[in-house]
């Protein structure tokens, strides 16, 4: 574990009981974590490796009850939400010329492949657009607006590269509203990333966690345990839960093959195979029981983000696409196609590539996925009050929102997001959430 101390400007004095004080603050917060390692035994994922903490602390300089219908009433720049008639996950994109909220060139928190305009997107149209509910209005948040709300607590993003892309995008745009004398420190474990702005006595937290419960390392290989989370002995003690997972679950063929762990336990029994819905659900509902056993919901508030789409079928959105079929033939399919699936060994060619504008109105054509009902009945049937964050729709709308070829690797990238772009409505959005 490393813990470092940024100042983004030099003062002209610092005591020593000053510089004591922050380094107490530093290091005692990372002896929370400690706890954690008599009950888990992690085997660290193979997979996805370019998305994980695996970067250094450097300096920073700073730049200028379930209820998921929410109103935003008055004129003032921060509304608030103050009754039901207004369910701010149902709307369409409008343009808007005042955006982007930040310079996403300027900030130093975003790994290079979501980093689009630095990776030579042409465009910045898909900037552009804000989220407009279709009752109400979503009053624009700045970063200080969300230090102020979280003074003195910590927030932690629990999930996948999903998730790390949700958290840089929140950490942009704090970092694009904070003056030059900030004080900001960066750790790293193997556990979670943090970065707390001192000024405010805020902790802004990345845990990460492919599948939310547990794979541990046994002498048979890595095991996926659909019933254990000893995570969970950290993230209850913090003051704001932000939970997602379902990315590397989709990745699970029928076969239940995956780079990630060779066996998947379910109570005493261990499986090669198993559906990954099933999986899903159980893990999910392993989930649910412990924050009905161990969350304190008065203490911490607790929030599921909803299904994040990917766009690598156009049939979805009702558009023809090239599909390339393992080698050079080539199959047109989608709209008055005589055919109505893609084989999975087809590699799709155009996907999201060439996308710069979202789908008009406020309806995908292809509508909720599968698992999306999965998430929703098991959250509708938890005891205590968990906020379903259910962005799946207004961000289906947006096929344009994705890296596409403009990342560092040299692929498609149609399920991650440019920072900034969409999921900086989801951080207007959970600006209102945790209001």
């Amino acid at each position: 574990m490393e813990c470092m101390i940024i100042k983004t400007s030099p003062r002209k004095s610092s005591s020593s009981s000053s510089s004591t004080s922050l380094l107490s603050s530093c290091w005692g917060f990372s002896l929370a974590i400690a706890l954690v390692l008599s009950y888990v035994h992690i085997a660290r994922s193979l997979g996805d490796v370019d998305y994980e903490d695996n970067y250094k602390i450097i300096g920073i300089s700073s730049n200028n009850n379930n209820n998921n219908s929410m109103v935003i009433s008055g004129n003032s720049n921060i509304s608030s939400i103050s009754s039901s008639s207004c369910n701010v996950y149902e709307g369409k994109w409008i343009y808007d010329e005042s955006y982007p909220l930040y310079d996403s060139k300027a900030c130093p928190f975003i790994f290079k492949r979501f980093n689009c305009l630095k990776n030579g997107r042409p465009d910045n149209l898909y900037l552009k657009y804000r989220w407009k509910p279709t009752n109400c209005d979503l009053p624009r948040v700045h970063g200080r607006d969300f230090l102020k709300i979280l003074k003195g607590k910590k927030m932690m993003f629990i999930g996948d590269s999903i998730t790390l892309n949700h958290w840089q995008s929140l950490l942009c745009l704090i970092h694009a509203d904070l003056p030059p004398n900030s004080n900001i420190i960066r750790q790293t474990t193997d556990f979670y990333s943090a970065v707390i702005f001192k000024d405010y006595d805020v902790s802004i937290l990345r845990s990460n966690s492919h599948y939310l419960v547990d794979i541990e390392e046994e002498k048979v290989g890595r095991i996926l345990k659909l019933n254990s989370l000893k995570m969970g002995k950290v993230w209850k003690e913090m003051d704001i839960l932000i939970f997602n997972t379902w990315l590397w679950w989709n990745r699970i063929d029928s076969a239940g093959q995956n780079s990630t762990f060779d066996y998947i336990q379910d109570g005493n029994e261990l499986f090669t195979k198993m559906e990954p819905m099933d999986a899903f659900q159980k893990a999910l509902m392993t989930w649910a029981k412990w924050v009905d056993s161990d969350v304190n919901t008065t203490k911490t508030k607790v929030i599921f983000q909803a299904i994040t789409p990917s766009h690598y079928n156009g049939e979805e959105w009702n558009e023809t696409l090239l599909v390339t079929k393992c080698g050079s033939e080539t199959e047109t399919i989608g709209s008055g196609s005589s055919s109505s699936s893609v084989e999975e060994e087809d590699q799709l060619t155009n996907a999201c590539e060439g996308e710069i504008q979202p789908i008009s109105g406020p309806v995908y054509p292809a509508g909720l996925p599968s698992e999306w009902f999965i998430l929703k009945d098991i959250l509708d049937n938890i005891k205590k009050p968990v906020h379903f964050f259910d962005i799946t729709t207004l961000s289906q709308l947006r096929k344009d929102g994705h890296p596409s070829s403009y990342n560092d690797f040299g692929g498609v990238d149609c399920k991650h997001w440019c920072i900034g772009g969409v999921q900086d409505t989801w951080n207007q959005l959970l600006y209102q959430v945790i209001k």
